[in-house]
């Protein structure tokens, strides 16, 4: 119906929200303000198992400016509802049991946040302490019969295992090891809550507006028309913010109690306790193959941690299932109980550890049979489902295989560990010049390593309205998030481009529950899921218009066919005759309206359930390692993938850059240490919680294979938010392989584990 020539989708659009977000207008939570306003400040436990016996207040209730303190113990009856779960056992039980260091047990509200935070300081708690059980050695271990709040099974089979063991020439067993992590968006976790009579608003840092919506009205007992959650920009959330967690039910508490709205952001440190990890995981592989390289059994035996009161279970062999043609597999998980908060969703939850784990076993294998890791790989690509025996919707990894080795140079590798080295005049790296004949130089040891991506490409249903008005302006709405991906962006696009108008008169509004509906921003499901009901939406009111026009005796497309019409910046014409046209504008204006709209929605095709939906991608990198330091380097990265429909190249580029560099963190740097006496996390900060700066991430190749799609959803995209992290530790740690000799199979790689046995 639009004029190819004025596309927009596809394009790479400078962000719409970018300006506010670089000179700090852009409103985020703890931006709120608002009239009358009071800050909560939650205390926490100081032990990781035990009980109260006692909550002394009585220094900090006499505490300048302060207004009310509520401990868990003066909490209403409360409802713990699953999934939607606080993820914490206070307030949401009137329980004196402490099960882990920093559970929250109460929250003091004063005029001023100093003042709340100096009267928390002054709340005095009397434990009765016990031992806690803090690793995964102490722990035990257990089957569940599910996992993921019931969606997938606690084991998983084809084939005959032993059977597959019996037909291999080489039988490879390992175990992979990654530690807790931990989330550190820009932005931290934050509420405002404010009470209007029985009406509850939520200023709130979600990455799903309706579920929070839904959790606090399940939690508080309060019907879903008396909560408005608000949220227009999130400073990353990958996971973290996908779930309702106790600071924001705290917070709807104390303004209810205290008849003001009351603020409560959540510190730094607090982030370590209050919001969910990926937990660590101990995952136990076998592969079986033939001499040709052709796999004849996986097993993928995965261990993770959960807190003592829920089941949460790091899905470390979901791509295992799908991402190899093997006919003989089991995949199985264990949990193991410690006294920690529950994990949570982090940033492609399974996927970015199993694929470390599976990505660096083939490596291995490769070895060991000495074929090239990409012909392993291709030698056992799956051309349909092998779990489901589905065809794929689309899948095209082989692509990416290929241009990533060519862009990369792959084919100039010598496969031999140890083999290529980089010998650098020390001066290059800062080095003090030294008095001598010949010139200090740093030798680096050199090596490339490759990976495959992969995530799942889901969706769900999702509401737009679309207005245009008389002004020419257009505004549309959906309570969908940006949680920093670029989705104002891209909606935007998609909606300018329907209705045929520049991208600039068409206003994108999200972060409100009283909006139509759509899904959490999470699993990758947003783009899939919003953008098709976006577009529906602005080619219905689009259409509106036409009819219209067409039905006008006044309009000079008066009777036209609409097949024979199209539009472009706003202009309604003849394709034959583009004489005869007319505006969104002067129709409006004729009939005496001051706007038009269309509501739309959209659910997953029927149909798409006949076909495996994934996206696909392939990882290569080089990493200098200083062979008398143990320092590793990456210096390049080349990610090629296949993602379905890219809506907005410079978006999706920035997407796989932030997944890379959160995967070279995974590789060389992330972990939580919790001390394994007291169960206490030692480096809850980010000084010593360490994650990757620019200095430490070299020049990214990024390339994304065109795709055509007709079967994931109306536009054919596919997701690629998490996907860019998933193999980057494999193809680290693949790559520190080659240039070493020494296989880490304990992450973060660290210049200990090189240089020490």
């Amino acid at each position: 119906m639009t004029n190819m020539q004025h596309q927009i989708v596809g394009k790479p659009l400078d962000r719409v929200d970018g300006k506010l977000k670089v000179t700090g207008e852009a409103a985020y939570t703890a931006d709120v303000q608002i009239d009358n306003l009071v800050y909560g400040v939650i205390f926490q436990s100081a032990i990781a198992k035990g009980k109260v016996i006692q909550i002394d207040t009585s220094a900090a209730v006499i505490a300048p400016g302060v207004v009310d303190i509520i401990t868990y113990e003066q909490t209403p009856s409360l409802v713990k509802i699953p999934f939607f779960s606080p993820q914490q056992p206070q307030p949401t039980e009137k329980d004196d049991n402490i099960y882990y260091d920093g559970q929250h047990l109460g929250i003091v509200v004063a005029q001023t946040l100093e003042q709340a935070q100096t009267a928390a300081s002054l709340v005095k708690i009397i434990y009765e302490e016990a031992p806690p059980t803090v690793t995964m050695a102490q722990a035990e271990i257990f089957e569940p019969e599910s996992i993921f709040f019931g969606i997938m099974p606690g084991k998983i089979t084809r084939g005959d295992v032993e059977s597959g063991k019996a037909h291999a020439d080489i039988l490879m067993e390992q175990i992979y090891t990654t530690p807790m992590e931990h989330h550190n968006p820009l932005e931290p976790s934050a509420t405002v809550a404010m009470w209007e009579e029985d009406n509850l608003t939520l200023y709130e840092t979600t990455q799903g507006i309706s579920s929070t919506q839904r959790g606090i009205c399940a939690v508080l007992n309060i019907p879903p028309e008396n909560v408005r959650v608000i949220s227009k920009y999130l400073g990353g959330g990958f996971g973290c913010k996908a779930l309702l967690k106790s600071h924001t039910i705290l917070a709807a508490i104390a303004a209810r109690k205290v008849k003001r709205p009351v603020k409560v952001v959540v510190t730094r440190s607090q982030m370590y306790t209050s919001c969910g990890y990926r937990s660590q995981t101990q995952q136990h592989l076998t592969l079986g193959a033939t001499r040709n390289g052709k796999l004849t059994v996986i097993t993928h035996i995965g261990t993770s941690l959960t807190s003592p009161f829920d089941d949460f279970v790091e899905p470390v062999g979901a791509a295992t299932t799908m991402m190899y043609a093997c006919s003989n597999l089991e995949v199985k998980y264990r949990l193991a109980r410690i006294n920690a908060g529950t994990p949570t969703f982090m940033r492609a939850p399974g996927e970015a550890p199993g694929m470390f784990a599976l990505e660096s076993a083939m490596d291995e294998l490769a070895y060991l049979l000495n074929i090239d890791p990409i012909e392993l790989r291709l030698r056992n690509h799956a051309d349909i489902d092998p779990h489901t025996q589905l065809p794929w919707s689309s899948k095209s990894l082989k692509q990416c295989y290929q241009q990533g080795a060519e862009i990369f140079g792959w084919s100039q590798r010598n496969p031999v560990p140890r083999s290529m080295r980089d010998d650098e005049p020390a001066l290059k790296e800062g080095f003090p010049p030294q008095v001598t004949d010949e010139p200090q130089r740093r030798h680096f040891l050199i090596g490339w390593g490759m990976a495959s991506a992969t995530f799942p490409s889901n969706a769900g249903p999702a509401s737009v309205k679309v207005e245009i008005f008389a002004t020419g302006e257009v505004r549309v709405q959906s309570g969908t998030q940006d949680i920093g991906t670029g989705t104002y962006t891209v909606m935007t696009q998609v909606a300018a481009e329907a209705l045929g108008l520049p991208s600039q008169s068409v206003q994108f509004e999200l972060g409100d529950s009283n909006h139509p509906k759509a899904p959490i921003a999470g699993n990758s499901i947003t783009v899939a899921s919003v953008s098709p009901a976006v577009h529906k939406a602005a080619s219905a009111a689009r259409d509106k218009m036409i009819q219209m026009a067409i039905a006008d005796p006044n309009s000079p497309l008066y009777e036209s066919q609409l097949e024979n019409i199209t539009v472009e910046l706003g202009q309604i014409f003849l394709k034959q005759d583009p004489s005869k046209r007319d505006s969104y504008t002067d129709i409006l204006r004729r009939h005496g309206l001051e706007s038009i709209e269309a509501k739309e929605e959209t659910a997953p095709n029927p149909e798409s359930k006949q076909y495996a939906k994934h996206s696909f991608g392939a990882i290569f990198v080089e990493v200098a390692v200083d062979e008398l330091l143990g320092e590793i380097k990456v210096r390049r990265c080349v990610g090629v993938y296949s993602a379905g429909r890219i809506l907005n190249f410079k978006t999706a580029r920035s997407q796989v850059i932030g997944g890379i560099t959160w995967g070279i963190g995974m590789a060389l740097m992330e972990k939580t240490v919790m001390d394994t006496n007291q169960g206490r996390i030692v480096n809850a900060n980010l000084s010593d919680y360490l994650i990757p700066v620019h200095a430490d991430i070299p020049n990214m190749e990024v390339q994304f294979v065109e795709e055509h799609d007709p079967y994931v959803n109306t536009l054919g995209t596919k997701s690629l938010g998490e996907l860019p992290i998933v193999g980057v530790a494999a193809a680290i740690s693949n790559a520190v392989y080659h240039a070493t000799g020494k296989r880490i199979r304990d992450l973060p790689i660290t210049p200990d584990k090189l240089l020490y046995p």
